[in-house]
Parts: C-alpha cells; sequence; structure tokens
C-alpha cells in the first residue's frame, strides 16, 4: 500500500489510502490529534473503519497539525486528503504554530525541550503497516494543561468557546476559568474536546448524546459507555439545576418532585422520535450485500441432526483438569471445530469452491476454519489459517485469539479472506438451530445450537442426556445429498463418541 501525500510551502497532505484491497471509501471512527497538535513519524492519528474491519492509520512524517478535514463519523472516499500537517519548511510557519499552541510569550528553548522525548521515540520507531500501528501512539492523547484550557478548542478548524455566562461577560476569555466560583469547573471541561474512545463516541452518536454535555467518569476524565447511557436517560442533579437556573432563568422549574403528569407534558416535546434510522455503511453494508449475493447465487440446501453430546461435554471437563491444557481455553466449540475437520479430512470434497468465470469446481487442500463473530460493528467471520495443521492447543490458542481480536474490533481485513469453511455458534444465545447462509465464496457452514438436558433414550432408558442440533448448509451446486449428509453425520458421531478423535483421526 502507497500513502499519497503533497508538500507545498512545508505543509503535507496526508490522503485516505486503500486499506483494504478495492475499497473505495471508509468512515473515520475517530481522531486521535486536533489542530496543533505534534505528530511523529508511525504515530496513529485516527482510526477508520471499511465494508471490512475497523483499522488505525499512522502519519508518515513529523510536523504539527494544521487541519483536520472531516470530522468523525464522516465516509471519505479513498484518495481524499484527511489531514494537513506542517512539517516546519515553510516560511511564518513558526508564527503559526506559536499563535496555535497558545505559547506566544514562551521561550524558544522551553518549547523545544518537550519535544526531545517524542524525538527520540521517533528515532527508535520503525516502519509499520497501516491498522498495525505503535500500542503506545494509538491511546496516546495531548495533555491537558491550564494554557490549553485557556484557548479555544480547535474542532476541525472552528473553534468552540465555553457556554459560561461569566466567560460571555467577561472582556477576556481566559481568566474566566480562574476567577469563576467553584461550580465553574464544568463550564470549563466543556470548552476542551471530550476525552472518549471511538466505540464511546459512536454510541453516544446512535444515541443522539453530545458528548460535550456528559460528566466523565473515567480515569483522567474519560467518558465511559456508563456515562454515555447515563445520558441518554437523564436523572436531575441539584448541581446542574442551580446552573441552570443562573444560566437561563426562564426555563422550566426545576424541583424534580413535581407530579409525574407534569413532569411528562413538560418533557413531552423534548421526547425522541418513535423511529431512529441508521445509516447503512461499513461492515453492516458489507455483510449485507454478501449476504443477498450469497443467498441468491448458490443454492443453499440445510440439513439437520439432533445428537447426544453428553461424552463431548466430560471430555471437555476431564481437558480443563489436563496439566496439558492449563491457561487454555477448552470449550465445546473447541472440540466441534476438531470434529468439523475430521469430517473435512474424511470427505474433502466439500472443502472447494465454485469458480463461475472458468466453470471449475475448486478443491482446496487447506481448510481455513471461519468463526462467525457479532460484534458491535456488525457481522464478522474471521478465520483460523491452515487449521487443519494445528494441534488441539494450537486450535484452542487460535480460537481465543480469534474471538478476542474480534470483540476489540481489532480483526484486519487478512484475517477475514480466504475462508473455505464456518462454523456459527447460535446455541450461545440459547436458541437450538437454524439455517445459516453461506459465507461467500465457501462451500459449506455449520449452525451449532444450545446444549442443554433433553430426555434421551439411553442403552433402552429414557435418561437426561446433554443433547444438541447441528444444521449443515452447503451449495448444492457443489456438494449433493449424499455429500453433505456424509460430512453431517461424522461430525455427529464424532460429537457422540469423542474417542473417534483417536480412531479416525
Amino acid at each position: 500500500m502507497t500513502t499519497m501525500t503533497r508538500q507545498t510551502t512545508g505543509l503535507r497532505e496526508f490522503k485516505m489510502p486503500d486499506v483494504g484491497e478495492g475499497l473505495t471509501e471508509a468512515e473515520i471512527l475517530g481522531w486521535y490529534v486536533q489542530p496543533g497538535d505534534t505528530v511523529t513519524d508511525g504515530q496513529v492519528v485516527c482510526e477508520v473503519e471499511t465494508a471490512k474491519a475497523a483499522v488505525e492509520l499512522p502519519i508518515p512524517f513529523d510536523g504539527v497539525v494544521r487541519e483536520l478535514r472531516f470530522p468523525e463519523g464522516t465516509t471519505v472516499d479513498v484518495g481524499q486528503v484527511i489531514i494537513v500537517v506542517d512539517t516546519g519548511g515553510g516560511e511564518g510557519d513558526g508564527d503559526t504554530g506559536t499563535a496555535e499552541t497558545g505559547t506566544d510569550t514562551a521561550p524558544e528553548p522551553t518549547a523545544e525541550a518537550p519535544a526531545a522525548p517524542e524525538e527520540k521515540a521517533a528515532a527508535a520507531r520503525q516502519p509499520v503497516l497501516v491498522g498495525y500501528g505503535v500500542a503506545e501512539s494509538s491511546t496516546k492523547r495531548r495533555p491537558r494543561k491550564a494554557a490549553q484550557a485557556a484557548r479555544p478548542a480547535q474542532v476541525n478548524g472552528t473553534a468552540r468557546t465555553a457556554p459560561a455566562p461569566e466567560a460571555a461577560a467577561a472582556p477576556e476569555p481566559a481568566p474566566a476559568p480562574e476567577s469563576a466560583p467553584s461550580p465553574a469547573p464544568a463550564p470549563a471541561a466543556s470548552s476542551a474536546r471530550p476525552l472518549a474512545k471511538p466505540p464511546v463516541r459512536k454510541l453516544a452518536k446512535d444515541l443522539g448524546v453530545d458528548l460535550a454535555a456528559v460528566v466523565p467518569s473515567g480515569p483522567d476524565g474519560v467518558i465511559t459507555r456508563e456515562d454515555v447511557h447515563a445520558a441518554a436517560t437523564p436523572v436531575p442533579q441539584p448541581a446542574q439545576q442551580d446552573a441552570q437556573q443562573d444560566a437561563a432563568p426562564v426555563e422550566a422549574s426545576p424541583a424534580p418532585a413535581s407530579a409525574p403528569a407534569d413532569a411528562s407534558a413538560a418533557e413531552g416535546p423534548a421526547q425522541p422520535s418513535r423511529e431512529t434510522r441508521i445509516p447503512i455503511k461499513g461492515v453492516r453494508k458489507a455483510t449485507a450485500q454478501a449476504m443477498i449475493g450469497s443467498a441468491f447465487t448458490a443454492p443453499h440446501v440445510t440439513e439437520f441432526v439432533t445428537v447426544d453430546v453428553t461424552r463431548t461435554m466430560k471430555l471437555v471437563e476431564k481437558l480443563k483438569a489436563d496439566p496439558d491444557m492449563a491457561g487454555l481455553r477448552v470449550n465445546p466449540l473447541l472440540l466441534i471445530a476438531r470434529a468439523l475437520l475430521l469430517a473435512i479430512r474424511r470427505n474433502p470434497e466439500i472443502n472447494a469452491a465454485w469458480d463461475e468465470e472458468n466453470q471449475e469446481i475448486v478443491v482446496k487442500h487447506y481448510v481455513n476454519l471461519g468463526i462467525a463473530a457479532a460484534t458491535p460493528r456488525g457481522l464478522i467471520v474471521p478465520n483460523i489459517k491452515n487449521a487443519e495443521d494445528l494441534s488441539l492447543a494450537e486450535l484452542s490458542t487460535a480460537l481465543s485469539d480469534l474471538v478476542g481480536t474480534a470483540r476489540e474490533g481489532r480483526t484486519s481485513p487478512a484475517a477475514m479472506r480466504g475462508g473455505t469453511v464456518t462454523i456459527t455458534n447460535v446455541g450461545v444465545f440459547g436458541v437450538d438451530t437454524g439455517t445459516p447462509i453461506l459465507n461467500p465464496g465457501e462451500s459449506a457452514i455449520l449452525a451449532v445450537g444450545a446444549i442443554k438436558p433433553q430426555p434421551w433414550v439411553h442403552k433402552g432408558k429414557v435418561k437426561p442426556r446433554q443433547v444438541t442440533t447441528l444444521a449443515l448448509s452447503f451449495d448444492h451446486r457443489l456438494v449433493d445429498g449424499e455429500l453433505g449428509s456424509k460430512v453431517l453425520a461424522d461430525i455427529a458421531a464424532v460429537l457422540e463418541q469423542p474417542k473417534r478423535l483417536l480412531t479416525w483421526g
């Protein structure tokens, strides 16, 4: 991937790169820098979401941020300039930089002293790929000092001032926070850009919550998800009521003990709409298009089998206590994945793809095992490369890493390419079974239902046993009923008698 930049009198432009393969746009989830901040080569400046994943973008040069061309939540085409950085090569850069940082009276040596550690860090930093920036820079935020609080916050080149009545009446805005009485910290905090992680900002955007009005409870004044939820259903507080009375005495009575009918009448006009419209973009848009293409391209057939997995559940408990598996995550999904891999080894024709352009069936001699994962950004299917070569312990580690990365929203586009078969575990939601849709380009997908005690005929007697239902959907162009039935029957046989992992393996 090549990042395009342009230099004019010391100003360099950083353009939105193609962070995937042939993607044409990406949404800016969050900015980690603001105008006036100093950036170094390799420092992550923003997080973007494509149709495949969320990735972080590192800046490829040193300088001072001059302009953010797009606000958070904007979808930007690949190749458009998203940030302008002053690298210090133009005339008058020093005056402009001094005005923006608010240190026009500071001596030059003092201004350069804090830059020394950053220059050393930049020298030690190695080149990185897009989406894999240095971890320290991804969470580093500019310090909140009194000097920064005294100047207006810059957001996309636009200054915001504190809404405090005292600040509006004073001839000079800078001394207002210092001379304000004890309630003044709340207005002063609103003059700076609220601190919140990109997922929290997205949640606030979806709920219609203004982060500037949220009281942070996290360390160093960081707004948490709980703060956003609390702001979505506000509870009147005495301090807030007093501030409202001082700022706008014409507002409704602040007494929280008024009659419920009066409160409903007062809040009626401010209630949100009964409908919420969410733009279709990013991962959800790509998933929808892929599912439509799969459903109306590949003729789906789904077969079901209900199986007694009591012995498998007992084996799971024994493996948890095995010293060789200490520290590893052992669960039913691990043995189900192992059973599917064994069934594919016994029936390799099911691990194939349909090549429409060349009119060929491509049988694959490797298994990239996909695991469907539900994330806040939508459904994604990362896969474990060459899963058939992994030991049980290695497969456990790979599954844990895959699920953990997906939950954190850090799954890379490469991790979602090249899948051959997929497992979707609907049982974690208490669902018995379903008819899954194939991941595009794959031949089969296995749905695993909830495992729960049910009456079952065992050795001629009705007993409570651990039972689940499996559903296998496959592309009927590639897989006929006989092959699909054999694969599903093999999976069920292994889960019913897990010793077959040894005898068949």
